[in-house]
């Protein structure tokens, strides 16, 4: 007994020994820790007043700063932070459209918003036809390989829950067809100016609607933005001047060869061009030289010529520029978009590009 008293003393003194060495090793931590974060966190000294008149920002030393000089070349960035919360209020509002219109038929009919939605405007179980699940597989270019149950039954979900929202959309413009929600925020906009240079077009060259695309062969959504580029010249024809310039990314080692072979082939035709863009984007996984060189060929590009331009790299110092001038103007992604310089980012639906053509082509004539 005596010795396991004595064993439980030591292991007692030990225990006070190390909680007291591991306090002042905490306290010391913290010393330190509040000194270097006292360090870290030093900064000029701010005052926040309201602006001395309208587009002033700051003043440094005496110099007023504008909202342009702060944004600087970070226009793309400024605009996306401006475009999320206009979208994320547009959802709120949509929501709370919902909550107060149709909930306000469910208190009638005494049940609840769910309730309501599921019996009165839902009605049924969502069916998704065979030909709407391979339309979606295909659009979306989802391996064949890939479709097991899991896979199948989320589509499914996904396309059930898409025609419900459909549904509910309906129902509520119709609601409001006649007496419509008044907004009183509106949507960002940003004018960019940016130049179409040599770059291939198609359409008439004094369009009204120019749309400038910065692309990238390899580019998986550069593909789909391609087929959005072909709905896009049987929409509008030459009433749009659809011009295409280079921003091959470093990560696609193919895209830059393919950008200069795409030159070599615009040089003896500009519809020899589009027609290798085609074939170029529709076989992304065979980018090799002698793919190119079929897919020149496959367009009417005189072999020789196309072979003698390549070898002379005759475009490489054309790519490069294009793909400088894509990112001065803040080009960081691809494919990118400007619609009379309103930035339209990543492969989106026709849909996103008519509503700002049709209301650039609706405009009076200057």
């Amino acid at each position: 007994m005596k010795k396991t008293s004595e064993t439980r003393t030591r292991r007692s003194r030990f225990f006070s020994a190390t909680m007291m060495t591991m306090g002042l090793s905490v306290a010391l931590f913290m010393v330190v820790a509040a000194c270097t974060d006292h360090q870290a966190k030093a900064k000029p000294n701010f005052v926040f007043k309201d602006a001395p008149k309208a587009g002033v920002v700051a003043k440094i030393n005496g110099e007023e700063i504008t909202e342009e000089a702060l944004i600087g070349d970070d226009k793309l960035d400024f605009f996306d932070l401006k475009k999320r919360e206009f979208e994320l209020k547009m959802e709120r509002l949509n929501k709370l459209v919902i909550e107060k219109l149709v909930g306000g038929d469910a208190k009638k009919a005494n049940l609840s918003l769910d309730e309501y939605i599921n019996k009165k405007i839902i009605g049924s179980d969502i069916k998704i036809s065979d030909k709407e699940f391979k339309k979606f597989v295909a659009e979306k270019k989802i391996p064949e390989s890939q479709l097991n149950p899991q896979i199948r039954e989320r589509i499914n979900s996904y396309l059930q829950t898409l025609k419900k929202q459909e549904l509910v959309q309906a129902y509520v413009a119709k609601m409001t067809k006649g007496s419509p929600v008044e907004v009183y925020f509106s949507k960002p906009k940003m004018q960019v100016n940016v130049e179409v240079g040599n770059a291939p077009f198609h359409g008439k060259a004094d369009a009204a609607v120019t749309v400038v695309v910065f692309s990238d062969f390899q580019c998986p959504f550069c593909s789909r933005g391609a087929e959005t580029v072909t709905e896009l010249k049987k929409k509008y024809g030459n009433k749009v001047k659809i011009a295409f310039r280079h921003f091959p990314l470093p990560m696609h080692k193919e895209a830059r060869p393919a950008s200069e072979a795409s030159m070599c082939v615009n040089e003896q035709s500009t519809d020899k061009f589009w027609k290798f863009h085609d074939l170029a984007f529709k076989n992304q996984a065979k980018l090799d030289g002698p793919s190119l060189e079929k897919y020149a060929k496959d367009s009417g590009a005189d072999a020789k010529k196309y072979t003698d331009c390549l070898a002379s790299k005759k475009y490489a110092d054309y790519v490069q520029k294009d793909l400088e001038y894509g990112e001065k103007i803040g080009v960081k992604s691809t494919p990118t978009f400007f619609v009379n310089g309103q930035l339209i980012a990543g492969a989106v639906p026709i849909e996103n590009f008519a509503e700002i053509i049709d209301e650039e082509l609706n405009q009076p004539k200057k």
